[in-house]
């Protein structure tokens, strides 16, 4: 076999794999697209500190069973369990609210102090970094210091802070700007997660997205961001209504969402800059209902749904609060302007390898070299790789790992760039990947000839 690409394995710095290693089977869809290291813990969910109140809620998002336990007997259980590849792992802002205020939108005295000593000891267990969802309750909740506040923890420990943004569409600038303060005031280094420019009323913004990141720089804030190569993104189908709804917890959330018109007032208000939920950066057509515990609705489009399309999502969200949706936000003129940037690295917020999920959980990797570098030309091949490899392993900083250098490790992909690709598509996302014959884990061969070779070869990495 000739023509082949031999490149430091793939580092994918935005991922929710945390509880992938407790499944029954070894899971080879990281490794069967290049990737030998992931980070988890994204988005402001890790799976430690978890307590007992919230553990059940946190296994109906996951998908997987939830262990109550400390950050480091988090990491400790998925150890035991075997990654099937190097695994890395933030401590997540909303698990650290959740542990000592629930979902209450205030904090009781002491409890901003008590959620900097949890993070100290998540740092001290070998947490790779801080991260936040500002979208998502009970982290939605936060103001800009308590946020600061635990971004300082990570600076003690010389780790980064990495975020959704609390808005990606209408109130970008802001959230942009409320990232760049935190990084600055707390002296940490600074990773947007999936940088885009969310919705119609947004389409053209990555110009803004990118020149906000290029002051900042100026300023001297040492900010990048990541990316996944879709239109589509993939969340809770909670996230289309304004945040505030889930205050209290779900018997309150379930209370509001009977007042569909309160809602829907609040997720349209043209006045509001942030904080209205995902419901005007899309429509029904974009929105494909993923997960739900009613399986009539699994696979159908919100529009194909009878009745008012925000009544019916309120109506399948009070049914099932964790259920999950593929929903198309972004236009493709500013994907490419934003994946050319040296800024912008891949990643592929993937999901649980389980059901119909995003293609990008099968195929972000195989997808952006074939679809994005062979086929369009955005980047060359050799600052594709970098942009999978180097560039984001020194964010956290994972030494040694996303190089070829004599002493790093023996983490290497080879590719053929004539074929890698991903056929996957939104009805049919778990397609094997084409064109990544080899891989190897630590000098171990983990993929021969493109099939899993089997065993769990990963390491969980403590920074």
């Amino acid at each position: 076999m000739t023509g082949l690409a031999v490149a430091p394995g793939f580092v994918d710095p935005h991922c929710h794999s945390d509880l992938v290693p407790m499944l029954p089977q070894a899971q080879p869809f990281k490794l069967l697209q290049g990737v030998t290291t992931e980070v988890s813990g994204n988005c402001g969910f890790s799976f430690g500190p978890v307590t007992e109140p919230f553990r059940e809620l946190m296994t109906a998002y996951a998908g997987a069973e939830v262990g109550v336990g400390s950050f480091a007997e988090h990491l400790a259980a998925v150890e035991a369990a075997g990654p099937t590849n190097h695994m890395a792992t933030l401590v997540g802002h909303s698990t650290l609210r959740m542990a000592v205020a629930g979902f209450d939108a205030e904090l009781g005295p002491k409890a901003l102090e008590e959620m900097c000593r949890l993070a100290d000891e998540a740092f001290a267990a070998g947490a790779a970094g801080l991260s936040s969802g500002l979208i998502y309750p009970p982290g939605s909740f936060a103001g800009t210091g308590e946020l600061v506040a635990l971004a300082k923890v990570a600076h003690r420990h010389g780790r980064p802070y990495t975020t959704h943004l609390r808005d990606e569409g209408l109130g970008l600038a802001e959230a942009l700007d409320e990232a760049v303060e935190i990084a600055r005031r707390a002296g940490v280094r600074l990773q947007v997660s999936h940088c885009k420019a969310a919705g119609p009323r947004s389409h053209g913004g990555a110009a803004l997205l990118l020149g906000r990141l290029r002051a900042a720089r100026a300023e001297g804030v040492d900010v990048r961001g990541d990316q996944y190569p879709y239109l589509a993104g993939a969340t809770t189908l909670s996230a289309l209504v304004p945040p505030a709804a889930l205050e209290g917890g779900i018997d309150a959330l379930r209370a509001r969402l009977a007042d569909v018109g309160a809602l829907r007032a609040a997720a349209e208000d043209p006045e509001a800059r942030t904080g209205t939920g995902l419901w005007r950066d899309t429509t029904a057509e974009g929105v494909l209902i993923v997960t739900h515990t009613d399986p009539s609705v699994v696979g159908r489009r919100l529009s194909e749904l009878p009745g008012d399309p925000f009544a019916t999502a309120c109506r399948l969200i009070a049914d099932d609060p964790a259920a999950s949706m593929v929903v198309t936000m972004m236009a493709e003129p500013d994907v490419r302007t934003i994946m050319a940037d040296p800024l912008i690295g891949i990643g592929s917020d993937n999901g649980m390898p389980v059901g119909l999920e995003h293609p990008r959980t099968w195929g972000c990797f195989p997808e952006f070299l074939g679809t994005y570098v062979r086929g369009l030309g955005i980047v060359p091949l050799a600052e594709a790789v970098r942009k999978m490899t180097s560039a984001n392993a020194r964010i956290f900083p994972l030494r040694d790992r996303g190089v070829l250098l004599t002493g790093a490790h023996a983490d290497i992909t080879v590719f053929d760039p004539a074929t890698v690709g991903h056929p996957g598509t939104y009805a049919v996302p778990d397609a094997r990947p084409t064109g990544i014959p080899y891989v190897l884990l630590e000098g171990v061969p983990v993929v021969e000839e493109g099939e899993f070779t089997g065993g769990r070869h990963g390491r969980m990495l403590r920074l």
